[in-house]
């Protein structure tokens, strides 16, 4: 496992809390962070699909990133992603995070889709060579619908000095292989919510980001990982892995059940959902109400 990268560990991403009145719940979002610093959390990360960035306008945006690094007071490093935009609305926002305190920021590709990969390798380098912070892409084919090869990540760490992080989303085979490819040029993190967690770090993952509902959960098998516990390591992934897939059967379903899970958890009230969104079912939040009792308080 890659435990001696700049960053590394597990960043719980944010979910985006809504009030009744269908705006951001400030209080909930600061809760949030809390549980994220007292569970032990290594960084935090925000905006990325589990935010539900697409559906927040570019201001609420701007606000969540003011929120986290007002919050956080530099208690732990803040990965903020840039959602996808024209190569100088990406470098408008990576600045704006940096400025803010953002410790890196991760670029997901641009809107357009079914043009070839050097395209969107161009766009990631033409973005990093303009700002001065730590980078990362979104490297996500299976939910975003587009991604780079391990070759063409490994070419672009080649060029562009300060990408140094890769945010992957996917099987622990697909990720181990860019691993090699870059030879540890990179501080990978996976995320699917924590699947294959102990694979992910023996294949070299400095980390994972999964979402609040079972991150703390995480923090104690990449703990025992560190210390070389592989044994018990295991056994924590064994506990909880069940909640993780329950969770992470769809983007949808984390959205709707996983944030559900946090919400329980964390002690806060009913969870309003901003449209479109996965309507929970009676069963579902039995079971979600089932797990967030197995997993404990945070």
């Amino acid at each position: 496992m890659g435990s001696g990268y700049r960053f590394h560990g597990i960043y719980p991403m944010q979910y985006a809390f809504f009030g009744a009145d269908g705006r951001l719940d400030r209080e909930a979002m600061r809760r949030q962070v809390e549980v994220a610093v007292t569970g032990g959390a290594h960084g935090v990360a925000v905006l990325g699909l589990a935010t539900e960035v697409g559906k927040l306008s570019p201001e609420e945006r701007r606000s969540v990133v003011e929120w986290l690094t007002q919050d956080l007071d530099g208690r732990l490093p803040l990965a903020v992603t840039a959602a996808p935009g024209s190569v100088a609305e990406q470098i408008a926002f990576a600045q704006f995070a940096r400025d803010r305190g953002a410790a890196w920021v991760i670029l997901q590709p641009p809107p357009e889709r079914g043009l070839p990969e050097s395209h969107y390798a161009e766009h990631f380098s033409r973005v990093m060579a303009a700002v001065d912070v730590p980078m990362a892409i979104q490297n996500a084919p299976e939910y975003i619908g587009v991604g780079l090869s391990a070759e063409s990540i490994a070419e672009l760490a080649r060029s562009r000095p300060n990408f140094t992080v890769l945010k992957g989303e996917g099987p622990v085979i697909g990720i181990e292989t860019v691993v090699r490819a870059t030879g540890g040029a990179l501080a990978v993190f996976n995320g699917r919510n924590g699947q294959e967690l102990p694979d992910n770090l023996r294949a070299g993952c400095a980390g994972m980001i999964p979402a609040t509902d079972t991150f703390d959960w995480q923090v104690k098998i990449y703990e025992a990982f560190r210390r070389g516990d592989e044994a018990a390591a295991e056994a924590i992934y064994r506990d909880v892995l069940p909640a993780i897939i329950f969770g992470m059967q769809s983007l949808d379903a984390l959205i709707c059940y996983g944030k559900r899970i946090a919400a329980m958890r964390m002690g806060l009230g009913e969870v309003y959902d901003r449209a479109p969104a996965m309507v929970p079912t009676a069963f579902g939040m039995e079971c979600a109400a089932r797990f967030a009792t197995a997993l404990g308080r945070l």
